[in-house]
């Protein structure tokens, strides 16, 4: 009876150690370890957490993990994904938040699901009702990954592909943000606190409007707000460049002058270069004439007297003005750029391009 009770006893143990292997009440190293990547697009942060199951030689797919079944696209608890912002799922709107992430596997396609709940153990105890989205994409083949993957590919301002790739098989998805729109809500939040009192926050959220041509009577109010703290020459310029935007074209003058009369060498000239880049080069050259009329003997003016010639097709007197440049004092940072700027005007090449 004794020995019976002993066997018994062996068994039991035996059975509650396989229990607690399979699922660990206390904090102990798993088989399929943690793991978390992430990636920004824009404004908008992803990021996913997942477990690694290995391959080690099992048959994966209709095998580990069955076709047509819902499973934890990872293992141990809930894979999840996480937006810090909206963003669209293979061109369908899904609210920031973090996801419980499942997958439904099949030969041609699979159906990838963000379910609201994110906190159970698997998939387990998934439930349809709690879905937020669902969307169908393709497998495709990939290079073997003993360890199940998540990454991100064909990385964008806009949008980003996220891909799980396990055994030999890949699963993208394409992943979309506004980068406007987050930057818009981001500004707005910004200048709601004490960044609000310091001019280059102003100036900083009227350049990206003006630069992207989006919410433009917004961005007038926001140089107003930079203008208010301090007024200088970047933030009248950049209400001026805003009225003129705005088709308001005659509050916009005594603005540009104001500015243009306060303005130093250095600020005339790197605002015409800030134009040039705009793909405003009538505009810019205006502005180089008058840095080469008020600075004449400043070897800004002289840079500007440069990519006047050039863009008239005078290389021949571009270059002797970058030769005047090379003989004066200037920053060191300059030396290389006009080495180059030399080289290319000596093969008749515009600076200006």
């Amino acid at each position: 009876m004794v020995r019976l009770r002993t066997r018994y006893a062996s068994v039991a143990l035996a059975a509650v150690s396989t229990a607690v292997q399979a699922q660990s009440i206390l904090t102990l190293p798993e088989v399929s370890q943690r793991a978390m990547v992430s990636q920004r697009i824009g404004l908008t942060d992803i990021t996913i957490r997942y477990h690694r199951p290995l391959v080690n030689g099992r048959k994966i797919w209709d095998g580990i993990v069955p076709y047509g079944q819902v499973w934890r696209a990872g293992a141990n608890e809930n894979t999840t994904i996480d937006f810090s912002t909206p963003v669209t799922i293979e061109g369908q709107t899904l609210a920031k938040g973090t996801y419980g992430l499942h997958m439904i596997p099949g030969t041609d396609s699979w159906t990838v699901i963000f379910s609201k709940n994110s906190t159970s153990w698997g998939s387990f105890t998934y439930k349809e009702a709690e879905d937020a989205l669902r969307v169908t994409v393709k497998p495709q083949p990939c290079e073997m990954h003993n360890a199940l993957t998540y990454g991100f590919d064909e990385v964008k301002p806009g949008s980003v592909v996220v891909k799980l790739e396990w055994e030999k098989l890949a699963v993208p998805l394409t992943v979309g943000a506004s980068e406007t729109e987050a930057t818009l809500a981001s500004m707005r939040e910004e200048m709601r606190s004490g960044k609000q009192y310091v001019w280059q926050s102003g100036a900083e959220a009227a350049q990206y409007c003006l630069a992207n041509k989006v919410a433009l009577d917004e961005g007038l109010a926001w140089a107003n707000t930079s203008i208010a703290v301090e007024e200088r020459f970047e933030n009248l310029i950049l209400k001026a460049d805003l009225l003129k935007a705005l088709n308001r074209d005659s509050e916009a003058a005594p603005i540009r002058e104001k500015a243009m009369s306060t303005a130093n060498v250095t600020q005339i000239y790197f605002y015409a270069r800030g134009l040039q880049a705009q793909n405003q080069p009538e505009q810019a050259m205006d502005v180089f004439r008058l840095t080469v009329k008020r600075y004449p003997d400043h070897w800004l003016g002289h840079m500007a007297a440069a990519r006047l010639a050039s863009a008239s097709g005078n290389y021949e007197a571009a270059l002797k003005e970058v030769k005047i440049v090379q003989a004066m004092t200037i920053p060191d940072n300059q030396k290389a750029n006009l080495v180059n700027l030399a080289r290319r005007l000596e093969n008749k090449e515009d600076i200006n391009q």
